[in-house]
């Protein structure tokens, strides 16, 4: 009963919504009044006459979340007593232990102590699972947000976790942590190399990005040898729009226009320029993005490239175009809403999906490649709208295939990695290959070939043409015998599937290893010699003459 309410509740405010979208502004308000009136009509007859007591908190924040989740993605709502996701977006920082916690079967375990972070200081790893918080069961039905509810709480205050630990003597244990604020820090890596490039990792744009930024270009501009700047904006997935406008002004002249936007009013259309001199405005700058660089990496990138400032590479960005502004709701609750769309200097949207228009089964519409319209730089190079930031240099990497998915998305390497941490004090030495053979040959027998899942492609594709011949007709004896042979032929076997993929599992789980040794910056760090769009941006730095023709052809 209680989702049926939620769906007819759900269903009258969203018509109420679409018919005033399509109905002048007087009717359009009057049929919107009626609508609210006849929901309002059906709470109080629940709330008078259903025959159980209704839970009025979980029934109608299920309703506004249901509404909202039908006009698209990025307008929430958020009760009094649950923001601390929206102050860790904005403001950087929360109050809690400083863990990545995640849902794996029936389980909630640590994926990763932050660093620096109560959790990490308490001698919490990856891996551990978290069986009770102050005395209370975790029960297999709860999910990520109830269990991150009870370790976040007010700083200085004490909460006592009881684990258990894989592959250790002893594995249960309890911490008592005491609960600090949580810094999100945007920067996961900065540095200059022998060459003279410097490189800067920035993962999120909240209230410190921009100056973390600005403080890390100071120190590198006092190196003599400075040749070049990478800023890395792959899998950021954006944040503040201030923050983006901030970062972009060091490279850029004071008063350049970096977006403006515009919402359903056009008279209010808001132009956001740099508001201070640049640091390097003419610091060779290349910018490094993938299909999760979003929102304000994307302002950061579009404006680079449409101002022809920064060399884009890797792969086409997210595309996300809208702007959310925050308006306070009773009771202290805050609605984060979609107000309005951004432009780049060039003028183009980069909004890749169209939520006003959805298909026949209810999912909105991506813009077609077709349907683009081509815009110019400062200089004059065609860029298009619609679908993301498309970069100057497209570093396509090689596809993952089906096992090297599965023993990522399985955790295979992240419980090889667990292990070995456990009965390691040391990291191994990830460069040698004579150890990384060893920890291959370790990672294979670890594997436990009855819980190891995934697609045997050439298998499923002669499974399916041989139905494909019998449904047409063509199977016979002969046929039938070379399908045979050909099965015979193509039957997988988990070592040498293993083998074959041996160069990428290797990196895999050298990566999964390292995280539980190092520091992010020296993760970082140490994968950066091997990272191809990296070293394609390098090149690209290292040799003005091709930056500058690829800037202005």
């Amino acid at each position: 009963m209680k989702r049926t309410f939620s769906i007819i509740a759900t269903a009258l405010v969203l018509a109420a919504v679409l018919q005033m979208a399509a109905s002048p502004a007087a009717a359009r308000k009057d049929k919107f009044a009626r609508k609210l009136n006849t929901f309002n009509t059906i709470v109080k007859e629940l709330q008078t006459n259903y025959v159980d007591t209704l839970d009025a908190d979980k029934i109608m924040n299920g309703t506004i979340e249901a509404l909202l989740y039908q006009i698209d993605p990025y307008t929430e709502y958020y009760p009094s007593d649950n923001q601390d996701e929206l102050r860790s977006i904005s403001e950087g920082q929360y109050a809690g232990i400083g863990s990545v916690i995640l849902k794996r079967g029936d389980n909630v375990i640590i994926h990763k102590p932050n660093e620096d972070s109560p959790s990490k200081k308490a001698g919490l790893r990856p891996g551990d699972i978290i069986l009770a918080i102050d005395g209370d069961s975790i029960t297999t039905d709860m999910q990520v947000g109830d269990v991150s509810k009870k370790l976040r709480g007010q700083p200085g205050t004490e909460v006592r976790i009881d684990l258990r630990r894989p592959y250790v003597a002893d594995s249960l244990f309890s911490v008592t942590i005491v609960r600090d604020n949580i810094k999100v820090n945007p920067i996961s890596y900065a540095g200059i190399d022998d060459d003279g490039i410097a490189y800067i990792g920035l993962t999120t744009f909240n209230e410190a990005s921009a100056r973390r930024v600005r403080d890390a270009l100071g120190l590198f501009l006092k190196e003599p040898g400075l040749k070049g700047l990478v800023l890395d904006l792959r899998d950021n997935g954006g944040g503040l729009l201030e923050s983006a406008v901030a970062v972009a002004s060091n490279f850029v002249p004071k008063g350049t226009e970096i977006l403006r936007t515009r919402g359903r009013d056009a008279a209010k259309e808001k132009v956001y320029k740099t508001t201070s001199k640049p640091l390097a405005p003419d610091l060779p700058l290349a910018v490094l993005i993938n299909e999760g660089s979003a929102s304000s990496s994307e302002i950061v990138t579009g404006a680079m490239q449409d101002l022809d400032r920064a060399v884009i590479l890797g792969e086409r960005s997210f595309g996300k175009g809208l702007v959310q502004t925050t308006r306070p709701l009773p009771g202290n609750d805050i609605l984060k809403i979609t107000t309005g769309r951004y432009y780049i200097p060039s003028g183009r949207l980069i909004q890749a999906i169209d939520y006003s228009h959805r298909d026949d089964s209810g999912r909105p519409v991506r813009v077609p490649d077709s349907l683009t319209t081509v815009f110019h730089t400062k200089a004059g190079r065609e860029v298009r709208d619609g679908g993301g930031i498309t970069p100057d240099i497209k570093v396509e990497l090689p596809e993952m295939n089906r096992m090297l998915y599965n023993i990522q998305a399985d955790l295979w390497a992240f419980d090889f990695a667990n292990k070995y941490a456990a009965t390691h004090k040391e990291m191994p030495n990830l460069a040698d290959t004579t150890v990384m053979n060893k920890v291959f040959d370790d990672f294979k027998a670890f594997i436990d070939p009855a819980r190891f899942k995934y697609d045997r492609q050439c298998e499923t594709a002669l499974d399916y043409l041989r139905k494909s011949a019998e449904a047409e007709g063509y199977m016979n004896d002969s046929v039938k015998a070379q399908f045979d042979l050909m099965a015979g032929l193509l039957k997988h076997n988990l070592n040498h599937d293993l083998d074959f993929n041996a160069d990428e599992i290797k990196r895999i789980i050298a990566a999964e290893i390292a995280m539980r040794y190092l520091s992010d910056a020296e993760q970082t760090k140490r994968i950066l010699p091997d990272d191809e769009v990296y070293l394609k941006a390098k090149e690209i730095l290292l040799d003005p003459a091709r930056a500058r023709k690829i800037l202005r052809p």
